[in-house]
């Protein structure tokens, strides 16, 4: 058996995402394509690393990224910083011979994003692996999806639907993260979320070639978190907190026109009290129509053009074991799978690919795409006119 050792970086909430996807996929994944060793996790903040040590069975724990770049036993260097450090950590880990995951989006700049995907272009010959992770295309439901659309069961689609909308920003008085400051962000709700249905969306239906946007930030100033991990609103300052500008965007909404002629709309914000994680996707073709909810992850809704006409309509389909990656999750339909499963298939996909040496469909190339389609809704918005989605 493979074993490969893990050094993490950014012990926060996408640092616990990861490490649940590291250490679940051989429980889920077996025969694993390789068994996984979690050596050093990396935090800025000192008693925050020593306490991931314990809590994430780490050997070890330190407060410098370089340590585990430049350590010659560490195979896999997880990046779950903030947006703004990517670039540097992922080109330096890429340059040491390690395979890089790295969470969306792929950097806080046009320019950083280039550098990694150039980066990546310049050792995956010698097998080296970069990964994206736009895990909400792993749902095996949307699998499923991408199954029907290329075997040509929805005919020749017409246009596309996407949301991605949250509440956690809504309330005022929700921290001023990271995640609302440009010059660490690099982007507000595009690059946080927005990212993702752009993803899917070209996913399903092709490349993204032309978009017009409108951009809105609705809360211009918040009261400053103080240390600690990424709070995710999960908390309130009190009024008596600093408060500091946010300088990023709240909302984006955009028409997209797709390489194959294909049309839609595209629609994110963190700004929709009621909407927890609500990605949406409906896609109308000529011989039928998809829908799928994530808030309900595990259903598919389709409807054939073919069927009669005293019964066309919505079929709810269960996902399970006759589905994508159905024999390895749980064995019966309904019996649901949600956001840790889905960072388990995304480190069995990136492990398997180590192992087997063929690069990812979301490996840097692909985050820079999405990263040029990102900064043409920005460039939109400023413009008020339809922008072309430049090849780099």
């Amino acid at each position: 058996m493979k074993y490969l050792n893990v050094g993490l970086i950014g012990a926060g909430f996408m640092g616990k995402a990861h490490c649940v996807g590291f250490s679940n996929m051989p429980k889920l994944f077996w025969p694993a394509p390789a068994m996984l060793k979690m050596k050093t996790i990396c935090d800025i903040e000192k008693d925050i690393a020593e306490e991931a040590k314990i809590r994430f069975s780490f050997e070890k724990c330190c407060t410098d990224w370089r340590d585990i770049v430049n350590d010659p036993e560490i195979d896999i260097v997880s990046i779950c910083t903030p947006n703004n450090a990517h670039a540097d950590i992922a080109v330096a880990a890429l340059e040491a011979g390690k395979h890089v995951i790295c969470e969306k989006p792929i950097a806080s700049s046009l320019e950083d994003a280039k550098r990694m995907a150039e980066a990546a272009a310049k050792t995956k010959d010698q097998g080296i692996i970069s990964l994206c992770a736009y895990q909400y295309r792993d749902v095996p439901a949307i699998v499923l999806a991408k199954k029907f659309i290329n075997e040509g069961s929805l005919g020749k689609i017409l246009n596309v639907r996407c949301t991605y909308l949250q509440s956690w920003s809504a309330d005022p008085d929700s921290p001023l993260s990271w995640r609302f400051q440009k010059e660490i962000a690099g982007s507000g709700t595009i690059g946080d979320i927005g990212s993702h249905v752009i993803d899917i969306a070209q996913y399903l239906a092709g490349d993204i070639k032309e978009v017009v946007s409108t951009v809105n930030t609705y809360i211009d100033n918040r009261p400053v978190q103080e240390g600690g991990v990424d709070l995710l609103g999960t908390v309130k300052l009190g009024a008596d907190a600093k408060h500091e500008d946010v300088d990023v965007d709240d909302e984006n909404l955009f028409l997209v026109k797709f390489e194959n002629g294909a049309v839609g709309s595209i629609e994110a914000t963190r700004n929709a009290w009621g909407r927890n994680n609500f990605i949406t996707i409906e896609l109308h073709g000529t011989a039928g129509s998809i829908y799928f909810n994530y808030e309900r992850l595990n259903e598919l809704q389709v409807c054939w053009a073919s069927d009669p006409d005293d019964r066309r309509g919505f079929k709810t389909i269960y996902t399970g074991p006759a589905h994508f990656y159905g024999d390895a999750t749980w064995n019966i339909p309904g019996m649901n799978i949600g956001y840790g499963e889905l960072k388990t298939i995304e480190m069995f996909d990136f492990v398997k690919a180590i192992v087997s040496g063929e690069q990812l469909p979301t490996n840097f190339e692909r985050g820079y795409q999405i990263e040029r389609v990102c900064d043409t809704v920005l460039k939109s918005a400023k413009t008020g006119q339809w922008e072309t989605v430049t090849e780099e």
